[in-house]
């Protein structure tokens, strides 16, 4: 999978040969040695080598003499998917000592492509039916027939069981689920479970292998793929959450300090449920502290919780009056909250930078292993990574982080450690505010989606300076390892923005109801906690019969995280939601 079969045959004569590669996608690395041809065997019989290359970004090949490592020549070339190729290296001529590397496709590649259309066209043809199921449900007639039906049905059940009449027969029909004869109203956002039931399901899908496809899985170092988009963004809707949830508690002379107490209580359930899930063998026995991994998701997310939950609880202010004598009320009201944000990300920035790190430069961002030009190999994560190995021991962190496959790091690092920590808890405030901007503009959708807009292109402002538009060139470039500064201000921006059109869609105009994604959303931990449980037991998983093959690893994933889905429809229709 993701790999090309390259033949390359030598047809110099009395030259030894050392293939190496570079992938385009890993900055500022060391060409890493791809194997050895032998010379020519004479003119006209060139010896050949067969190697495999990956097909995931372009690559560069080095051809070098073996004798006296001189470069002979260098290719610039992506590959496709189970393509066969053939890298030829010969004289220009027999007059001159120019030698090229032309590279011929022997048989084409495949389109590595195709499931995720078919995939997408499949879904989308359920939900458009879906669609126009609802639309046909709707229609006055049709209402009436199905009544008409569900009354005749109740009426001869309750006359052949002796229980009742056709009066009674006609409430219970009225109380029918399928079809309400009017819906209680409610104050909950639907907007806000959409989205997090949004994070959470392409959450389990790229924790399931996301069909194997390079983009639904974390990036090696610095970037963006799907995969990193969804946690800071659960993170984000949790903060919104807190400030919704606490307001109406406060709001009603709840003591805070019971409410502290509660807090404490489910932060500490959060993180030991995290702790034994996020170890393989707690079914096997009890768990080893040898080896026991201490950083994890939900490990994070208790702690960002706690911190972000007793900042609202000790400097909650009830929404003013006239709010409009205030230009920004959720920095004006909130200040003593945001001078310890500011605080806790200036230390956040004077660790990072100016913490020193044994054998590494001041500073240092990267992944260690063979980028950089191989100058810092035990470096990676600079002194976040220093900070989890004194704070909790080599052995209780992460030990293959995903720079071990591109940059051949050899440190463990977890990217759920210590340090991150401090930015997900500015992540959970800026969704904070998110709440604040719903709570202090209660039904005034234009100015709530208003401040969504402004709070969104501030923070991609600040993205813009941090990363320069680049991946790599900026000041504090975008890492889901690192938990970098222009990491949470990347993933605010796109979360205010995408929360703003969750909300226009569902919340104010209804043109849709969230659904599927609401239903997971409502029982997040639950279906969180169960999809890493089972994820190993079918019918999540099963033996393939192809396991090279993306299509048959994206039908199983999407097959997996549907029924998570479905789920959480069956557990919201019977009314069962697992609080913490």
């Amino acid at each position: 999978m993701d790999e090309a079969s390259l033949t390359v045959h030598n047809e110099l004569l009395n030259e030894n040969l050392t293939l190496s590669w570079l992938s385009d996608h890993c900055y500022q690395c060391l060409f890493q040695k791809l194997g050895a041809i032998p010379s020519g065997k004479g003119p006209g019989l060139p010896s050949s080598a067969a190697f495999f290359v990956s097909t995931q970004h372009p690559l560069t090949l080095q051809v070098n003499s073996t004798q006296d490592t001189r470069e002979l020549c260098r290719v610039h070339f992506s590959f496709g998917e189970h393509g066969n190729y053939s890298l030829w290296i010969k004289n220009l001529s027999n007059f001159t000592q120019k030698i090229t590397c032309p590279i011929v496709i022997d048989k084409e590649p495949i389109n590595s492509y195709l499931p995720i259309l078919i995939a997408f066209l499949v879904y989308a043809g359920v939900a458009i039916l879906i669609a126009i199921g609802g639309f046909v449900m709707g229609l006055d007639p049709v209402k009436k027939i199905m009544y008409r039906m569900i009354t005749t049905m109740e009426t001869e059940r309750l006359i052949n069981s002796e229980l009742g009449s056709s009066n009674q027969a006609s409430e219970s029909s009225s109380s029918d689920p399928t079809f309400p004869a009017h819906r209680v109203a409610t104050s909950r956002l639907r907007s806000l479970d959409t989205f997090r039931g949004l994070s959470l399901v392409i959450m389990i899908f790229v924790n399931y292998g996301g069909g194997r496809y390079w983009f639904f899985r974390h990036e090696s170092w610095n970037g963006l793929t799907v995969a990193d988009l969804v946690f800071p963004w659960f993170v984000f809707i949790m903060g919104t959450s807190i400030t919704l949830s606490l307001n109406s508690v406060l709001k009603r002379g709840y003591p805070r300090v019971k409410l502290f107490r509660k807090t404490v209580w489910r932060s500490l359930q959060l993180f030991l449920i995290g702790v034994i899930i996020i170890n393989p063998k707690y079914c096997m026995g009890p768990l080893s502290w040898d080896s026991l991994r201490i950083p994890g998701v939900l490990q994070r997310l208790a702690f960002t919780y706690f911190v972000v939950a007793v900042l609202e609880i000790l400097f909650f202010k009830a929404r003013p009056e006239d709010i409009t004598m205030f230009l920004i009320p959720e920095l004006v009201l909130y200040w003593p909250a945001w001078i310890f944000i500011v605080a806790l990300e200036t230390m956040w920035l004077c660790l990072t930078f100016l913490l020193p790190v044994p054998d590494c430069p001041l500073g240092y961002l990267g992944p260690g292993g063979i980028g950089d030009f191989g100058h810092h190999p035990n470096c990676t994560g600079g002194a976040a990574g220093y900070i989890d190995r004194w704070l909790l021991g080599e052995k209780h962190i992460h030990q293959t982080p995903t720079s071990h496959v591109l940059y051949l790091s050899t440190m463990p690092y977890d990217p759920e450690g210590v340090l991150g920590s401090f930015n997900s808890i500015v992540m959970a405030f800026l969704g904070l505010q998110a709440g604040k901007i719903l709570l202090y503009y209660k039904d005034l959708h234009l100015q709530i989606m208003t401040r969504f807009l402004i709070w969104g292109f501030m923070l991609g402002g600040i993205s813009a300076i941090l990363t320069k538009c680049s991946r790599d060139q900026g000041f504090i470039p975008v890492n889901k390892n690192l938990w970098s500064f222009s990491y949470i201000t990347t993933l605010s921006c796109f979360a205010f923005i995408v929360l703003l059109i969750i909300y226009y869609v569902v919340d104010v105009r209804r043109w849709w109801s969230g659904a599927p994604f609401f239903y997971p959303g409502m029982n997040s931990i639950l279906v969180y906690v169960g999809h890493e449980v089972f994820q190993n037991y079918f019918p999540f998983k099963w033996k393939m019969l192809n396991s090279q093959s993306h299509a048959e690893h994206l039908a199983q994933n999407l097959l997996a995280t549907s029924i998570w889905v479905f789920i959480s429809y069956l557990l919201y229709s019977k009314k069962i939601f697992w609080k913490i």
